[in-house]
C-alpha cells in the first residue's frame, strides 16, 4: 500500500475511557488458592493499598499526545460518574468535544488486584463503552488521521468503516479487544486501515486467526508495527522491515499504559511526516517515560526535556 496522504488537522482517537481501581494484596494468591477446590472458589483478599487512576486507551493516548504538543480528539462514551475525569481532562487541556455522556451508564471500570508476585485478578465493567457506536467519525471536524483502539465491539467496527468511507487514514490497534474478532473481521479491519499496530502476543493471535503473515498484511497497509517490550519494536513495510531499538528506562515501575504511550508516539510521527526510524524512536521513548511512573497518566515532561532525553538515548535530535 502506498503511503497515505495526511492532510493538516487533528488526530481522532476512538477508544475506551475508564477508571482503573488498583489494589495491592500483601501476599501471594497461590498461598490462598487450593488446586482441588477451584471448582468451588470463594476467597476474600484484604487490600490495604488502593488507588484510583484515570485510564482507558483513548484517554491514555490523548494524554500522551498532549505531552508531545499535539491535539487529539477523543471519540468515546462515558457515564454519569465521569465528573472527576472531566475535571482532569480540563486541567490538562484535553478537549472533550467528542465525549458523549450517557446518564444511565457507568464509565468503564477496571478493578485490579495485584499480589506480591505481580499476578493480577481483574474485573472489567464496560458500562458506557458498550454504546460507543452512538458516536460517529463525521461528528468531529478537521480530522487528518485517526486510530481505532480497544472499545465496544460495534463501535470499533463502525468507526473503522467510517474512517475508510471518509478517506481518512487510520491506525488499527486492536489491543485487548482483539479476542472479540474472528479472522474475517480482522481481515476487514486490515483492508480498511492504513497502519496496524500490535504487540508480539497480539501479532501471533492475529496471524493465527487471519492466516496472514507480515507480507500479506503489508499488501493492504503502509506499515505493520509490532512492539516487543524491552526488546524494542519492528516496523514492517512492503519495502522491508525496520528495527526500532528500545529506549532504556531509568526505572521499571509500572508497565500499564506503555502501549498507549507508544501509540501516541506513532500518531505524533505520522502527524508531522517523520520517517519510520524517527517515529519509532519517539514512540519507544514514550513507552519508557511512562514505565518510570506509576499509573497511566501521571508522567510529565516538557518538550525540551523530551528532546534532551531523546538525544541522550539515540545520539540525535528528534
Amino acid at each position: 500500500m502506498a503511503t497515505p496522504v495526511i492532510r493538516p488537522g487533528r488526530a481522532l482517537i476512538c477508544g475506551s475511557m475508564a477508571y482503573d481501581t488498583i489494589m495491592v494484596f500483601q501476599d501471594r494468591f497461590r498461598n490462598h488458592l487450593l488446586a482441588d477446590k477451584l471448582h468451588m472458589l470463594n476467597v476474600s483478599f484484604l487490600v490495604p493499598q488502593m488507588r484510583r487512576e484515570f485510564g482507558g486507551c483513548a484517554g491514555n493516548i490523548a494524554y500522551n499526545l498532549k505531552l508531545l504538543g499535539d491535539d487529539g480528539v477523543i471519540l468515546a462514551t462515558v457515564g454519569h460518574d465521569f465528573g472527576p475525569y472531566k475535571a482532569w481532562m480540563d486541567r490538562h487541556g484535553i478537549t472533550r468535544e467528542g465525549i458523549r455522556n450517557l446518564a444511565d451508564e457507568h464509565t468503564g471500570q477496571a478493578f485490579i488486584t495485584t499480589d506480591l508476585d505481580n499476578n493480577q485478578l481483574t474485573a472489567f465493567h464496560p458500562g458506557a463503552m458498550g454504546q460507543s457506536h452512538l458516536n460517529h467519525v463525521a461528528d468531529i471536524a478537521n480530522v487528518s488521521l485517526g486510530i481505532v483502539a480497544p472499545d465496544g465491539r460495534d463501535g470499533m467496527i463502525q468507526h473503522a468503516r467510517e474512517f475508510s468511507s471518509a478517506g481518512i487514514p487510520f491506525i488499527f490497534d486492536p489491543g485487548q479487544g482483539l479476542p472479540m474478532f474472528g479472522g474475517e473481521d480482522l481481515k476487514t479491519f486490515i483492508q480498511q486501515a492504513s497502519w496496524v499496530t500490535v504487540n508480539e502476543y497480539e501479532w501471533s493471535l492475529m496471524a493465527d486467526r487471519t492466516g496472514w503473515n507480515e507480507a500479506d498484511i503489508t499488501r493492504h497497509v503502509a506499515a505493520l508495527i509490532v512492539t516487543q517490550g524491552g526488546e524494542g519494536s519492528t516496523v514492517f513495510t512492503a519495502a522491508g522491515k525496520i528495527a526500532i531499538p528500545p529506549a532504556p528506562a531509568r526505572a521499571v515501575v509500572d508497565p500499564t499504559g506503555c502501549g498507549d504511550a507508544y501509540r501516541a508516539g506513532l500518531l505524533h510521527g505520522l502527524l508531522h511526516g517523520l520517517s519510520w526510524e524517527k517515529t519509532g524512536r519517539i514512540a519507544s521513548l514514550m513507552g519508557s517515560l511512562k514505565i518510570e511512573t506509576q499509573g497511566t497518566q501521571n508522567h510529565k515532561f516538557t518538550k525540551s526535556e523530551f528532546n534532551q532525553r531523546y538525544a541522550s538515548v539515540f545520539g540525535e535530535s528528534p
